[in-house]
């Protein structure tokens, strides 16, 4: 495990832009997947937490699709920088170059504000299954559901810085009047679902 890790951080810690903060946000939220599979798995089949048998049970049926995307989002953000980088690279000689570059830009940034968007819309999903197995899931792992419920709520967080500093890049204009509102809509409610998370375990821990 540790040469596997060793490599994912060597290749985020080098001088190339990419993989950059995008994609380790969805890196953060396979590891929130990972530990919410973990609690729902020391909950099912667990008469003592019989309530939470129903939600233990859906978290780990997409378990494993859930991580697959979070990779997949990883290695799709870096090409979609990747990509933005590319269409600034294009050349300018005549106006209509221009005018394909500018296209490109265009479109590279939208794509590039588009995949950690996705991120975001991935932790809000989780953590709306955390809030169900926190109430219910073995109480002796609660505080592993936080802590996906933490890494769930940072990578969304980052995701969103992401979003905006692409958006910031391009002029205004219905896409991106659209996805700004989505980033603010997606903020609220992660927010809002981390909350409700921490309150439920700390008075499940007895911790307030």
């Amino acid at each position: 495990m540790n040469k596997g890790y060793e490599d994912v951080l060597s290749s985020i810690s080098s001088s190339n832009p990419t993989p950059g903060g995008g994609s380790v946000s969805a890196l953060i939220l396979s590891h929130a997947h990972s530990l919410a599979t973990m609690v729902a798995r020391l909950t099912s089949g667990r008469d003592k937490w019989s309530d939470g048998q129903g939600i233990a049970e859906e978290i780990i049926s997409k378990s494993e699709e859930s991580i697959e995307t979070s990779l997949r989002l990883a290695k799709e953000d870096a090409l979609a920088f990747d990509s933005v980088m590319n269409s600034y690279r294009l050349p300018k000689d005549t106006d209509e170059l221009k005018e394909t570059r500018k296209e490109a830009i265009f479109d590279s940034t939208i794509n590039a504000a588009s995949v950690p968007l996705e991120i975001m819309h991935e932790a809000s999903n989780l953590l709306n299954d955390i809030i169900n197995l926190a109430k219910f899931g073995n109480l002796n792992a609660l505080t592993d559901l936080l802590g996906s419920a933490e890494l769930a709520y940072s990578s969304s967080k980052i995701a969103s810085l992401n979003v905006r500093i692409n958006l910031d890049s391009i002029n205004s204009g219905d896409q991106k009047d659209d996805l700004k509102a989505q980033v603010l809509e997606l903020t609220l409610l992660t927010k809002e679902r981390y909350e409700i998370i921490n309150k439920i375990i700390m008075e499940r821990l007895q911790w307030k």
